[in-house]
């Protein structure tokens, strides 16, 4: 029965340890897209500035703070 518990438990965490683990691969694709994105002054420095936001949340261990911030930054960049 313990079993089964430890298993159910891990199977939880999972899906949590996987999505935060998305988040350094999407300021990766940020940091390679701003290399050759055009974009006005603003919108570069707020890409920048939510990439930034991101990479602190994420640190924090605020994961979906983290994935919202780097996605807005994303759609900034037309990815």
């Amino acid at each position: 029965m313990k079993r089964y518990a430890i298993l159910a438990a891990l199977m939880a965490l999972s899906p949590a340890s996987a999505y935060a683990h998305s988040c350094p691969s999407l300021m990766s694709e940020i940091d390679q897209a701003m290399q050759t994105a055009s974009l006005s002054d603003s919108d570069k420095a707020r890409v920048e500035e939510l990439r930034a936001q991101g990479e602190e949340q994420h640190k924090a261990g605020d994961h979906d703070a983290s994935m919202t911030s780097l996605e807005e930054a994303k759609t900034l960049l037309g990815l």
